[in-house]
């Protein structure tokens, strides 16, 4: 049996461990993922690599890669638990990388979500685009969304073992449900999932983010636009209609209230009311 055959067998395993473990679907393909590369990078069988492996990894990552920092966060702690929590194995990895940086989060304007919605031309993708911005789910989380999870009644919805495993309520619009609705008569594909691709089966992340760029770029909206965008802007929205920063948490699923503090920076509305002290001279 070759190197490469080997480490794939042990990768399946991990992946087997992971899930036994507990953990949610989206880490135990993000970590599977990065080892992955690892071995693909290093040549080496998995078991026999040392702390000079990894680090000559990162190092190339980062030098060559230019992969962020929060990026190398997560394959560090991939390859830590893959070592110490799998294999038993300790690398003696005592590399203290950046933390990530606090960067102000792209929004889009009321005015740029309604342009780029007029730029969006097909059914499905349009009432995607509207979920995400009007819920604040992780793109992760609408992918795998399904039907049974949303109440059409009571105009809420519930995430199934979202990031951390963690369960949560989401509001949803009624404007929206009218339009799924209308769609979902029409769909020809029988699928348990809120959108699907040809087969029934959860669409990619790429195909959103994909239509989110063309949309984008037609409605001439120079920003970085993505489903985390609309996530943010959901977020900097609700802020801005004063809402209590405490159900914002909530409602995007953070288990740190610092986490959702980043989006006060953004809501510059009340700032730009403040009268000048100069202008008082």
């Amino acid at each position: 049996m070759d190197i490469k055959e080997n480490n794939t067998k042990l990768v399946d395993k991990f992946k087997n461990e992971l899930n036994i473990e507990g953990y949610s679907q989206r880490t135990i393909e993000m970590y599977s993922m990065y080892i992955n590369l690892f071995s693909n990078f290093i040549k080496k069988d998995l078991i026999n690599i040392t702390s000079d492996d990894v680090i000559e990894y990162l190092s190339y990552l980062k030098k060559e890669k230019k992969v962020e920092n929060s990026t190398m966060n997560l394959i560090l702690s991939a390859i830590k638990h893959f070592y110490s929590n799998f294999l038993k194995k300790d690398l003696e990895l005592k590399i203290k990388l950046p933390k990530k940086a606090n960067k102000i989060p792209v929004v889009l304007t009321s005015k740029e979500i309604i342009t780029l919605l007029e730029n969006i031309t097909n059914e499905r993708n349009k009432l995607i685009t509207q979920f995400i911005f009007s819920t604040g789910v992780r793109i992760s989380e609408c992918m795998v969304m399904k039907i049974k999870n949303l109440d059409f009644n009571e105009y809420t919805g519930k995430v199934v073992s979202g990031k951390g495993n963690k369960d949560r309520i989401i509001i949803i619009s009624k404007n929206w449900v009218e339009d799924y609705k209308k769609y979902l008569e029409k769909r020809k594909i029988e699928s348990e999932y809120l959108f699907c691709n040809g087969i029934g089966e959860p669409l990619s992340v790429d195909t959103v983010q994909k239509f989110l760029k063309v949309a984008a770029k037609r409605a001439s909206i120079d920003k970085s636009v993505s489903p985390h965008t609309l996530r943010h802007s959901f977020a900097t929205t609700l802020l801005e209609n004063d809402v209590n920063i405490r159900y914002i948490q909530q409602l995007l699923g953070h288990s740190n209230l610092n986490t959702t503090q980043i989006y006060t920076k953004v809501n510059t509305n009340k700032l730009k009311i403040i009268k000048n002290p100069l202008d008082d001279l």
